[in-house]
């Protein structure tokens, strides 16, 4: 039973950074009609299973359950949509569990820190995909209660949410039961449909290198901006789907089987499309060194590779053995409840239909060899990119 709110730390005000993922926290603490715990109580006496997570443009609620504790989870989970309490002394303490875990997740991990820079010289700084999702340690220190209760009214209602249950259950009774419980919340007329603003303009490759003892794995990473599935022309996002797949996917991928198989330069090597956004997406590569192999060797050959890929395209067999692997990805990646709904939450809060979903299989199958090269040179232009260069420093 999974409930996806159409907001995300994209759609924050300026300066009140990590406030979605703070009222994430927050909406634990309970209603007046459920006070704190007794919600979560309920899902353990259950032996169910329950947590939540926050992206650019979305957050979501989940509990793994038994299914005739069905209605129970719409019951509370429609409670707390409108009904949150806050004080300051539930608040408070939970600002710093936050703060504590941006310590642990981002400042003790030099890839995390990297990844942040590079998302903020990728996007420019005050573009919402650029502010990090769990906030700037300042401007967390600064949230208080009436911030998360100001984004929790603007927000949070039914007519923002997108209920996704998946499992053994009949679509007449989930309907029903949806009506019972969500349909008896009033819906906020405020709410307006969405948007992303471009990316920042960039004319050359931009540079970030974080250098720390605790590097056990130096790498390197290209990514610039490209079309999602949001923004994509027909033909666009599937295309860049399938090249990452013939660039990036061990043990044949391009990327993998030059730089790890045959040269011997790198330990990995890969591809990535990150294409499910309600604005743009991101397309690159990146490796990590074998000892003793300069991060320039590597950089040099990682380029030489996409040159190939950009200039002389791809081939059938390569377009064959991608699209069999997508296709398999997908199907069976849906003997997994959960899974399955992650995959129609993410999609629909970011602007695709019910429709996209099911046709997608058979759009990967007919993305034609043109197209996937005619993307090609734009995949793989990595002049106006962001590098990412994560070193491990030297004593002293």
């Amino acid at each position: 039973h999974m409930l996806w709110y159409k907001v995300g730390s994209a759609d924050e005000e300026p300066g009140k950074s990590g406030l979605a993922h703070f009222l994430e926290h927050l909406l634990f603490k309970g209603t007046a009609r459920n006070p704190i715990h007794v919600f979560s109580r309920a899902v353990t006496a259950a032996g169910g299973q329950e947590n939540a997570f926050t992206s650019y443009d979305y957050t979501g609620y989940f509990q793994r359950i038994v299914r005739d504790q069905l209605p129970v989870m719409m019951e509370f989970e429609a409670d707390r949509m409108t009904g949150l309490v806050l004080t300051d002394e539930v608040v408070l303490p939970e600002r710093d569990v936050v703060l504590e875990e941006r310590r642990q997740r981002i400042d003790n991990d030099p890839g995390a820190r990297l990844g942040e820079r590079m998302q903020s010289r990728l996007w420019g700084e005050t573009h919402p995909y650029g502010i990090p999702i769990i906030g700037f340690e300042h401007e967390i220190r600064a949230l208080n209660r009436e911030d998360a209760l100001a984004f929790y009214r603007r927000h949070y209602a039914p007519n923002n949410a997108i209920l996704v249950v998946a499992g053994d259950v009949a679509p007449d009774t989930v309907l029903r039961l949806a009506e019972e419980t969500y349909g008896r919340v009033d819906a906020n007329p405020a709410i307006a449909a969405r948007s992303r603003p471009a990316a920042a303009a960039r004319s050359e490759r931009e540079r970030v290198r974080l250098a720390d003892r605790r590097v056990r794995q130096p790498s390197l990473t290209h990514t610039h901006v490209v079309p999602s599935y949001r923004s994509a022309r027909p033909g666009e996002a599937e295309a860049l789907e399938v090249l990452s797949q013939i660039a990036g996917s061990s043990p044949n991928g391009r990327m993998y089987k030059t730089l790890v198989a045959d040269a011997g330069l790198a330990v990995s090597a890969g591809c990535f499309y990150a294409g499910s956004a309600l604005g743009d997406g991101r397309f690159g590569i990146h490796a990590s060194p074998r000892p003793d192999v300069p991060l320039a060797t590597l950089e040099a050959a990682m380029f030489e590779v996409a040159a190939r890929l950009a200039g002389d395209g791809v081939t059938d067999d390569e377009i064959a053995r991608a699209k069999t692997r997508l296709i398999a990805d997908s199907v069976y990646s849906q003997d997994s409840q959960s899974s399955m709904a992650r995959m129609y939450g993410a999609a629909l809060t970011c602007g695709s239909s019910m429709e996209d979903l099911q046709e997608w299989v058979a759009r990967i199958r007919a993305v034609s060899r043109d197209q996937i090269n005619a993307m090609a040179p734009r995949a793989f232009d990595f002049a106006r990119a962001v590098t990412g260069e994560l070193a491990r420093a030297e004593q002293g």
